[in-house]
């Protein structure tokens, strides 16, 4: 038996033993949400809609509510404003289809077998992804836009279902899955006139169709259809994953604005002063990576990354649009995120996958007027992990009780007097795009430390009140070896916590 494969079937079964101790399996008893017993008590107040808006790669500063100088996202920046902004947002593996997946279950990678990008095959059936539990609270589900979790989620059920499982489809002739209560027709490739392109021009002949207009036509579609029941509709758009395609309307936006470069850029002429050889030696380097994901510069990296998100703001507006009009919005639950963030040229890196701030920070804002007062700002780290447990008990649905992810739902409304003050950050495709090597970490509100354990075995500690921009490795200053020492511990106690007693699996 080789390690690798020896490696993978020990995963397994430390998932199964995880999830049979702590009864996730289907069937399994859950723990109560405080709303079914408030709507019991006669509030009168309906279950909520949901809307969950999941953009791809933005990074928590891609938002002109965050501050940004040159992007502007005035409909992204409406539900932040007008609900709960979240400011320390991650994600527990930087890659898309395990994001995706600890989305979709509320679970670590370790603990859903959903590793990496390479996985086809479907979660095992014990597994249960929130809107599985949502139908069988009473909702209707629909999935619009990327998927990108093992097998896309197609063996779930969907009373709607519009969705692609890769990293990316072709922005102009995409490649989708189409489904209705709970059947899978075939993939389809979609062609012909974008009645979003050119709006004063009915007649223009345009032969291609823009994939995320696509997506949201078909969502507002389906909402327009009308609902007995409460809906769940997950819009999660494609933009602006590479190769970083604009829609028509956008190809000369930002013609003339220029982009500073990152203070790090250059720091490969320096020999990368810090930073372990398996950070300098991943294929993610702008200018010099020839992959298909590959950015030439900075200036068209950024400007392409900004003019999908600009046309993601216009998506999103399109709904809420709809939603306000129809007389849904207040009556919605509006949930907005990412799946990761994303390098734009600092220490001249793009993608994502490493356990530094720009590719594991996220955007995260929910608006629902009927619980969260506008305006509110949380500080707390929260994870991707949280989504699941959050939705479910907003919509007065039973939550697993070995959800690794918390409610957000008391912390939204400044009641939750405990929080974590740590978590576990996971990576393991490699061999792989960008040649990244697996490693774990902790990350505190102050600290980060990093351990790629394959070997040879590297390491890197922050001290991020500090050095935010992480440019000083502190792994070798004997002052902090007491603090070294102390989160290697708690990296492995995290590792025990969350069911995590493989070795050290490579995917």
């Amino acid at each position: 038996m080789s390690d690798q494969v020896g490696a993978s079937r020990t995963a397994d079964m430390s998932r199964r033993e995880f999830l049979q101790s702590s009864s996730v399996a289907a069937g399994a008893a859950v723990a109560s949400s405080i709303l079914p017993q408030a709507l019991a008590q006669g509030t009168g107040r309906k279950r909520p809609n949901i809307v969950f808006f999941y953009t791809e790669g933005q990074r928590a500063d891609a938002l002109s509510l965050a501050g940004n100088p040159i992007l502007k996202t005035p409909q992204q920046d409406r539900i932040g404003r007008e609900g709960v902004y979240f400011n320390n947002s991650f994600c527990i593996n930087a890659l898309c289809a395990p994001a995706r997946a600890a989305t979709f279950t509320g679970l670590y990678s370790h603990t859903s077998g959903a590793l990496d990008n390479k996985t086809q095959e479907p979660l095992p059936a014990d597994i249960p992804i929130f809107t599985d539990l949502l139908h069988e609270a009473g909702y209707d589900v629909a999935m619009v836009g990327k998927a990108h979790a093992p097998n896309g989620m197609r063996e779930r059920y969907w009373d709607y279902y519009f969705g692609f499982n890769a990293p990316a489809t072709d922005y102009y002739s995409p490649h989708v899955f189409e489904g209705r209560n709970g059947v899978m027709g075939d993939e389809k490739i979609y062609r012909g006139t974008n009645r979003n392109e050119f709006p004063d021009n009915p007649e223009m002949d345009w032969t291609g169709v823009y994939a995320d207009d696509l997506f949201t036509d078909r969502a507002l579609d389906w909402l327009k259809e009308g609902h007995d029941r409460p809906f769940c509709l997950l819009l999660w758009l494609q933009a602006p994953h590479a190769p970083f395609f604009r829609p028509r309307r956008h190809l000369d936006l930002y013609d003339g604005v220029p982009i500073p470069k990152p203070a790090t850029f250059d720091d490969d002429f320096k020999g990368y002063p810090g930073k372990p050889r398996c950070f300098a030696d991943a294929n993610n380097k702008i200018g010099t990576t020839t992959s298909g994901d590959c950015a030439r510069s900075v200036e068209e990296l950024v400007k392409d990354y900004y003019a999908g998100l600009v046309a993601v703001d216009e998506n999103i507006g399109r709904v809420m649009s709809h939603l306000e009009s129809s007389g849904q919005l207040d009556d919605t639950v509006v949930l907005h995120s990412s799946d990761h963030g994303f390098f734009l040229g600092e220490w001249r890196s793009f993608d994502k996958r490493f356990m530094h701030e720009p590719s594991l920070r996220t955007p995260t804002m929910i608006r629902y007027p009927r619980l969260f007062r506008a305006g509110t700002k949380v500080d707390e780290m929260i994870l991707n992990l949280d989504f699941a447990p959050t939705l479910l008990e907003l919509a007065g649905a039973g939550v697993p009780e070995s959800m690794q992810g918390k409610s957000l739902v008391k912390l939204a409304q400044g009641k939750e007097t405990a929080w974590r003050q740590d978590w576990l950050y996971e990576y393991f495709e490699y061999p792989g795009a960008e040649q990244v090597r697996p490693h774990r970490g902790v990350r505190t509100a102050r600290y980060k430390y990093i351990h790629y354990y394959v070997a040879p075995e590297e390491f890197e500690l922050y001290d991020l009140q500090s050095d935010p921009g992480e440019r000083t490795n502190l792994i070798g200053n004997p002052e902090y070896a007491t603090l070294r020492k102390q989160l290697t511990d708690r990296l492995d106690q995290l590792r025990k916590e969350t069911g995590d007693h493989t070795r050290n699996v490579v995917s």
